[in-house]
């Protein structure tokens, strides 16, 4: 009865550990690929170096989003054994390149399987990602800068222009003013008085005509005038001088 129960130990433990030495890995998980570009799927093999299982089968395939099943490729492997290098385990990358891909129905995931005479092992898939276009450098900030720039400069402009105006239409000309003084200070004094000054003369140009007359005031100041009883004392000293003069006389 133990005996009995030994066989069947070892022919449980014979079926969990059939294949253990072999395994299938696809490494990075997901993949980003434009357009009219080839696709790399990686499927790397781990497997002894015994004649069991020196030969095998690969088969590569994709599921799209929908969970459709499409092959894409399949090949027969023969490896042998170097010498001094039986019963090691070893690992080979066998990598299949696709066809450019043409659209983003391409986006899925893609798998490598590997089958031995009594084995499947199936890689874990890498999904890949299909864009229409790559990154695209945004220059938003440059476009911004120049339409602020150009802007303050049409301002400037624009605020220029109005300074000007309103200069020419509030005040006349320095170089009318300067002809219409000289003209006032040629006039003979039979002359009739000039015109009155146009009522949008400037606040400037009166104040220059107020500080012409103070400094004509202050060159030529009127004489000192007496007061009453000053000059009837001089008028009595005159007389008394006078008198005494014919008295010597």
């Amino acid at each position: 009865m133990a005996s009995n129960l030994k066989v069947i130990f070892l022919f449980l433990w014979s079926l969990l550990c059939e294949g253990g030495d072999v395994n299938v890995q696809q490494n990075p998980l997901i993949q980003v690929a434009l357009l009219k570009e080839e696709v790399s799927i990686p499927c790397e093999v781990t497997f002894p170096y015994t004649l069991k299982y020196t030969k095998f089968s690969i088969f590569y395939y994709w599921i799209n989003l929908l969970g459709q099943k499409t092959s894409i490729y399949n090949r027969e492997e023969n490896v042998q054994i170097p010498p001094g290098e039986e019963n090691k385990t070893i690992a080979k990358s066998y990598n299949h390149k696709t066809m450019p891909l043409e659209s983003n129905f391409s986006t899925g995931t893609y798998y490598c399987e590997v089958q031995w005479s009594d084995i499947r092992k199936m890689g874990n898939g890498v999904f890949v990602l299909v864009r229409g276009t790559g990154y695209i450098e945004t220059s938003y900030g440059r476009d911004i800068l120049i339409t602020f720039t150009t802007l303050l400069a049409a301002l400037s402009i624009i605020a220029t222009a109005l300074l000007v105006w309103k200069r020419k239409v509030l005040c006349p000309k320095r170089n009318q003013l300067n002809i219409l003084r000289q003209k006032v200070e040629t006039r003979p004094p039979s002359a009739s008085p000039p015109p009155p000054s146009p009522v949008y003369d400037c606040l400037n140009s009166q104040q220059v005509e107020v500080y012409s007359v103070l400094e004509s005031n202050t060159k030529n100041p009127e004489p000192r005038r007496n007061h009453p009883g000053e000059t009837s004392k001089k008028q009595e000293a005159l007389e008394e001088s006078s008198d005494t003069l014919y008295e010597n006389i």
